[in-house]
């Protein structure tokens, strides 16, 4: 069965709605049929065209897009959003008020404020909603996931979380550039710069992989960037609800790397590491014991994937990952994820932890570095 779906944003030369609908199709389980894909009404019109969506339902904006899709017969399935964060809650409220299931790029929303609403509407409408955190979507880190929950490594001690990218390490944003420009403007983003964008996801990946939510932040965010209003660098430490201690080191400024997303874990009986630039590969000592090197495709339980081990699986083939779990999730009928057994797509109150995360690493570090609770 094909689903239907609708984007709005993610208009010509927008980088994660190239992502989003490239991952979409990929298993074809999708196909893109309507969208509003930019402010612009021309451009949105010509992103259209280019995309092959028909003319009656490229739409010059949101708004209309969800009436106009709530009242079609061959209504979309879901809409993916792939906004600046500032947008997120005003799309998915007339998508979810429109009957709409929602497909939302992470962070949730911009403010806090925002993700309690919007959590509460989801739940109020029972619509689906699915928030794409891409790293849960890599094979080995399900497997991981899978290899902490059966308690090879014991209980879980310490986390270390390093996301360290090296794009904004220059005044990017003064030349115009269209990511560096929302990402780094707080009107756009939100309070947090470097921990919204890609803190967001160490944290998340923390959490999927240990099951342990994050109870407690301790965060020194830094704009070394000269004139940059938000943070480019990020520094946190971590108290789990379990009493496991754990740390994220998340930058945007740090020369040479591109981006080296990074997992260990400390267990009492054996630990675990995997990196995202190596993502099939994941590495497992038990105490005692020589250290084992997973590799994905080699008979493991939790890590499916679409093609023969040796064969690299990356970054688009993790969000397709995604798509096709909420294209799962649609096809049975089921409102939510905890609905299906093994479903592990992140939904509202995922995405309400994430904005609590950053709206307690923003007040911790304007404190001065206090131990504040998420």
């Amino acid at each position: 069965m094909t689903l239907k779906l609708g984007m709005v944003g993610g208009g010509q030369g927008a980088f994660i709605g190239g992502v989003h609908r490239t991952a979409a199709r990929l298993d074809g389980r999708w196909q893109l049929v309507a969208g509003a894909f930019s402010s612009d009404p021309q451009r949105a019109a010509t992103s259209a065209a280019e995309f092959g969506i028909a003319p009656d339902r490229a739409y010059a904006n949101f708004a209309q897009m969800a009436l106009a899709e709530a009242a079609r017969p061959d209504r979309i399935d879901a809409v993916a959003i792939v906004t600046p964060n500032h947008l997120h809650a005003a799309v998915a409220t007339a998508f979810l008020r429109a009957g709409i299931p929602v497909i939302c790029d992470k962070p949730m929303t911009a403010t806090l404020a925002e993700a309690e609403a919007l959590a509460a509407l989801a739940r109020e409408t029972a619509m689906t909603f699915v928030l794409t955190q891409t790293y849960t979507g890599y094979p080995m880190v399900r497997e991981a996931r899978a290899i902490i929950a059966r308690g090879d490594i014991g209980e879980v001690r310490h986390v270390q979380v390093e996301y360290l990218q090296d794009w904004l390490a220059g005044p990017v944003e003064q030349s115009g550039q269209k990511q560096a420009v929302w990402r780094t403007d707080p009107l756009l983003s939100g309070a947090g710069g470097c921990i919204a964008d890609i803190g967001t996801h160490a944290a998340n990946l923390a959490t999927f992989v240990t099951g342990l939510p994050v109870q407690y932040v301790l965060a020194d965010l830094t704009a070394f960037e000269p004139g940059r209003r938000l943070d480019d660098n990020a520094s946190v430490l971590l108290r789990f609800a379990s009493g496991a201690k754990g740390m994220i080191w998340a930058s945007q400024i740090t020369p040479g790397t591109k981006n080296a997303l990074g997992l260990r874990i400390a267990g009492s009986r054996g630990g675990l590491a995997w990196q995202q630039e190596n993502p099939d590969l994941l590495e497992v000592t038990l105490l005692g014991e020589a250290t084992r090197l997973l590799r994905r495709g080699d008979g493991l339980t939790a890590a499916a994937a679409r093609i023969p081990a040796g064969h690299p699986e990356g970054y688009l083939e993790a969000f397709a990952t995604l798509y096709s779990d909420a294209a799962d999730l649609l096809e049975r009928g089921a409102t939510g994820c905890p609905e299906l057994v093994g479903c592990v797509l992140a939904d509202a109150l995922d995405g309400l932890a994430g904005m609590r995360f950053i709206d307690a690493c923003v007040r911790s570090s304007q404190a001065g570095g206090r131990w504040l609770s998420t």
